[in-house]
């Protein structure tokens, strides 16, 4: 493990590199690898002496005065600019710093523009001033310093775009390099087959070299997207290729625990579709393989990106609403249920399991807060050819009697709205949007189609009380999703040991929370606990 010497106050840093896999130490101790220095705008004498005698490297970060630290690294820093705007982007010798981001990162920073810069310096990132590039990021082998003058203020240590800048600079001044692009094969090419093929091949890092599926018509859609990818009819030949680095088991959940296994016993990382499996029992056995054999594992839950969730989360985490209390979510309509396996109760796991696998994961990522017990209840009334629940209500109650409900129906005449969302200060509530796609045929007349409500992503309207006894309302502005963030992180936590968003114990959590749902769903809705 990379032992790294961390001096300065940044928590949420040293957190986040400790998720890295790397081993943070609070202070300058002997046999480390290297050494972070975190807000490092003014160092006394002494700790400059220690830094330039050390024998590893060192990576200063924040708009540091010229010092000996600063002539060490080859640079004269000049000016500090205002604090403003700025994008950081590649410089000449970026390597793979900024492999696989989402763009340029932007911050709000001020920093020093280099009147010198040695001509053995790395020039790492840059921003731009005034139409001219100036370094923000360097690193001179030759004395094994880098600098990082983007890191001033609280914002950009909170932001886990810029830990990852950090963590890839680490890595640069460390010598480690990412290595070939990870090899994707996919077993069950059904509905999903399509997102996955094409997040792959649109993700730096991964590579879709075989599918497998016994229905070569799927095979063939495979090949639509990516024609060189090798066909399989038997998932254990799937599990048997060679060229094959990471499984994505997209087989029926009833079926998940059983392939993942398979394929992790084989070798294989693994990556499976939502829901994780059906019970507690089975996600530990899953986990606990996947670290006996130092494999990675992760769930597929690709609605945490879903814009309007993400927007909604950002309202509740900056504490706009104040702390919350109360949280419900609804999916559903009048209309009988599909007739695929996802309506089939034994191989679905239930109503509760299909789209609860969503929006119980949603509540739990908002509320960090033990689960008390869970209450459920179920209907069976109207669509008698199917065996999951016709409507089905969730309600986690956790320690500080906070509480969140999500209910799925297909007897909903009447919607509810998609979020309603109660703090101390405020409240939010999601409205569905009723959205059609209107076009012309080949002879000019007009063709609609109606969307789905559950395709559009929801109008959010926070309210805040003004202190007069009325509220003020806002239409929240709904970003678009960023592209393939599960895939990128994906490839992030294979290629640089980066954390996902989506964790194993999260994925867990939200098991444990739909079979407690289940078991008291059929106990007429009595309270039970989370199993062990």
């Amino acid at each position: 493990m990379t032992r790294v010497s961390l001096l300065g106050p940044a928590p949420a840093l040293a957190s986040y590199l400790a998720r890295c896999g790397l081993d943070i130490l609070p202070e300058l101790t002997p046999d480390v690898d290297a050494v972070l220095v975190a807000g490092a705008a003014d160092l006394s004498e002494q700790l400059e002496d220690r830094l330039l005698a050390l024998d590893v490297p060192v990576l200063l970060v924040g708009p540091t005065a010229s010092t000996a630290v600063t002539d060490a690294a080859g640079l004269v820093p000049g000016r500090l600019t205002p604090l403003h705007e700025v994008r950081v982007r590649p410089g000449r010798d970026v390597g793979q710093v900024m492999d696989r981001s989402v763009g340029d990162l932007l911050l709000t920073e001020q920093w020093p523009l280099q009147d010198k810069v040695a001509d053995d310096v790395e020039i790492v990132l840059t921003a731009n001033v005034a139409f001219s590039d100036h370094p923000v990021a360097s690193w001179r082998p030759a004395t094994g310093i880098g600098m990082l003058t983007v890191g001033s203020t609280q914002t950009s240590y909170g932001d886990p775009l810029w830990h990852r800048l950090v963590h890839r600079l680490l890595r640069h001044i460390l010598g480690e390099r990412d290595g070939r692009p990870v090899r994707v094969g996919v077993l069950g090419y059904g509905a999903i087959g399509h997102e996955h093929n094409a997040a792959i091949g649109l993700t730096e890092g991964l590579s879709l070299t075989a599918v497998c599926d016994p229905n070569p018509q799927r095979l063939d859609a495979a090949r639509s997207l990516a024609p060189e990818v090798r066909g399989h009819t038997d998932g254990r030949d799937l599990l048997e290729d060679d060229g094959v680095d990471l499984v994505v088991v997209s087989t029926p959940p009833s079926s998940h625990a059983e392939w993942t296994l398979k394929a992790l016993e084989a070798g294989k990382s693994v990556v499976v579709e939502k829901p994780f499996c059906l019970t507690v029992a089975e996600a530990d056995q899953q986990i606990a393989v996947a670290a006996e054999r130092g494999l990675a594992l992760a769930v597929y839950q690709n609605r945490r990106w879903d814009p309007d969730y993400l927007a909604l989360k950002q309202v509740v985490r900056s504490g706009q609403i104040g702390d919350l209390f109360h949280y419900e979510s609804f999916l559903g309509g009048y209309g009988h249920p599909c007739n695929y396996w996802h309506s089939d109760e034994t191989v679905s796991g239930g109503a509760i399991y299909d789209w609860g696998s969503h929006y119980l994961d949603w509540a739990l990522d908002l509320f960090d807060q033990e689960v008390e017990w869970v209450s459920a209840t179920s209907h069976k009334r109207v669509w008698h050819d199917v065996t999951n629940a016709d409507h089905s209500r969730v309600l986690l109650h956790f320690v500080d009697g906070a509480e969140a409900e999500f209910t799925h129906s297909d007897l909903s005449a009447a919607l509810k709205p998609k979020f309603y969302v109660l703090g101390t200060r405020g409240g939010l509530i999601g409205d569905w949007r009723h959205e059609r796609v209107v076009a012309r045929s080949s002879v000019g007349t007009l063709l609609e189609d109606r969307l789905a409500h559950s395709d559009s992503p929801a109008d959010l309207r926070v309210f805040v009380p003004n202190g007069d006894g009325r509220t003020h309302e806002t239409l929240l502005a709904v970003p678009s999703a960023p592209p393939q963030p599960f895939h990128r992180q994906l490839a992030d936590r294979l290629l640089s040991g980066e954390p996902m968003d989506i964790t194993l114990e999260s994925s867990r959590r939200t098991v444990a929370v739909m079979q407690a749902a289940t078991l008291s769903a059929a106990q007429g809705g009595l309270p039970v606990p989370l199993p062990a």
